[in-house]
């Protein structure tokens, strides 16, 4: 039933800190997210640095940014400026190149608060690692959502349990965020051999749950076999992001960047370094330098590590 269990590693950013979830050494990719980042939780002091992620690149993925607590204002280069707020949507398309940046706005920083969230990479398939970039909000009346018995569910991207969401998406995939009461039972989508998903995850964000006769926790990843069909009780009450969908193929990660090609990878940190990509307009007076780092052939684990989120 379980494939693969995956614990988040913790790094303290200073006062914050991220839970790196993928990529693992032992698994790259769940169907095409490439990237999972648990943000958080954390409450930030009044007049904290809280979050402040320079200008930076991206090319052959699309960045996902969702929230349970907090607020982070999204500038990028073409021209988008956008707080995202909790049950609301950021999606962005890197395509052939974008660069962004992702801070607590000046008046948050005064009076501090609390911040959680996720923030996933999914890897572009192939024909459309080349793409423009562009960036989309969704409100968080913009998405499916369930209710009842002590299980609300929202699908935050992709396809699932009938209902289809509104981020534009590239290739089959789901996201659900599932808060569950203490007791309450439920099930991920479907798996392949029932005419489901090929790649499916449960990750805890918060309390514990059982799935089979196993219990886990906060910060770890369940992969499931592709046939499972387990059902999930929350042991205490929880927060849950089921995730998964259909293979891209192999990919290249190295810093914010991914693609089918090593040689795009070296073009883009060619680019970055010599100020071919712009910055956002209204955020140009910094950015992070390319990272004086050799790529780490595949499967070692990635290194940099990838500025995003923080």
């Amino acid at each position: 039933m379980i494939e693969m269990v995956i614990d988040a590693r913790r790094k303290d950013l200073g006062g914050f800190e991220v839970g790196r979830v993928l990529p693992f050494h032992a698994r790259r990719m769940v169907g095409p997210f490439i990237f999972l980042d648990q943000m958080g939780p954390a409450e930030f002091a009044p007049g904290s640095e809280a979050i402040n992620v320079r200008p930076h690149p991206h090319i052959g993925l699309s960045t996902l940014t969702y929230l349970f607590e907090g607020e982070i204002m999204h500038r990028d280069n073409t021209g988008a400026t956008q707080a995202i707020r909790p049950g609301e949507v950021n999606w962005m398309v890197a395509g052939k190149g974008i660069v962004h940046s992702e801070r607590t706005d000046p008046l948050k920083k005064s009076r501090g608060g609390p911040m959680h969230g996720m923030q996933a990479w999914i890897a572009s398939p192939t024909e459309l690692e080349e793409v423009d970039p562009s960036f989309h909000h969704h409100g968080e009346d913009g998405q499916p959502a369930y209710e009842n018995g002590g299980l609300f569910a929202r699908l935050v991207a992709g396809e699932a349990y009938g209902a289809k969401a509104a981020a534009p998406i590239q290739s089959p995939l789901f996201y659900v965020h599932w808060e569950l009461a203490e007791g309450v039972r439920t099930a991920p989508p479907p798996g392949k051999g029932a005419g489901g998903y090929s790649e499916r995850a449960l990750y805890v964000a918060k309390g514990e749950i059982e799935v089979g006769d196993r219990t886990f926790r906060e910060g770890q990843m369940i992969v499931l076999e592709p046939s499972a069909d387990p059902t999930v009780k929350a042991i205490k009450p929880s927060s849950v992001m089921v995730l998964g969908g259909e293979p891209v193929g192999p990919r290249v990660i190295w810093w914010n960047f991914v693609s089918s090609s090593q040689e795009r990878i070296d073009q883009a940190k060619a680019d970055w370094k010599a100020g071919r990509m712009s910055l956002p307009h209204e955020d140009d007076l910094e950015f992070i330098p390319l990272p004086d780092v050799p790529a780490t052939p595949e499967p070692a684990p990635v290194k940099p590590e990838p500025t995003h989120p923080v």
